[in-house]
C-alpha cells in the first residue's frame, strides 16, 4: 500500500489551513461532514472487529463539486484522507444526506432504503460504519439512563 499524505480541505475544494490551527477549526464548524470526518480521524482507533479491515471512499455531491473522503479501517485503527483513489467499496450520494446521517437525524440504513446513496465493492465494509455513526441528537446510552432512572429521588 502506498503512503498516503493527509491534507484539510475546505468546503470549497481549497488546501485550508493546517489542522489543529483556529483557521481549520472555524471552517470545518459548518460542515458536519468534515467535522465526522476530522473526529474520526483524531479518536485513531475504534472498537471494531478484527476482520474489519478495508478502505471505503465516500463521493459527496454538493454545489456541483464533489468531495472525496477516503476511509482506511485496520483492525480499529482507522484512518481518512481527503483523496480520490481506489477502495473496497465506494459509495456516492449527496453530502446533505451524509449531513443529516452524521448529525444523528438520519439512520445509516434508513438512508440505504431511500436510496440517498448509491455503493458499489465490498458489501461487508459499510456495516462497521453504524458503529462509528452518532446517534440520533439528544440520544443516552442505555447504561447511563438506566443508571440515572434507577437513583432514588
Amino acid at each position: 500500500m502506498r503512503m498516503m499524505r493527509r491534507y484539510a480541505v475546505t468546503g470549497h475544494g481549497e488546501v485550508a489551513a493546517r489542522p489543529g490551527s483556529g483557521t481549520y477549526r472555524r471552517r470545518l464548524m459548518s460542515n458536519p461532514t468534515a467535522n465526522f470526518f476530522d473526529a474520526l480521524d483524531r479518536r485513531g482507533h475504534e472498537p471494531l472487529p478484527e476482520d474489519a479491515v478495508g478502505s471505503i471512499r465516500f463521493d459527496l455531491e454538493h454545489d456541483h463539486e464533489v468531495d472525496h473522503w477516503l476511509l482506511v479501517i485496520r483492525r480499529g485503527d482507522v484512518h481518512v484522507w481527503r483523496e480520490e483513489s481506489g477502495a473496497d467499496r465506494v459509495v456516492r450520494g449527496s453530502r446533505a444526506a451524509f449531513d443529516r446521517m452524521v448529525t444523528g437525524r438520519s439512520h445509516i440504513y434508513a438512508a440505504w432504503v431511500r436510496n440517498d446513496f448509491r455503493a458499489e465493492g465490498d458489501g461487508r465494509l459499510p456495516r462497521f460504519l453504524q458503529r462509528v455513526m452518532p446517534g440520533p441528537p439528544g440520544a443516552h446510552h442505555p447504561r447511563e439512563f438506566a443508571r440515572r432512572e434507577s437513583r432514588p429521588a
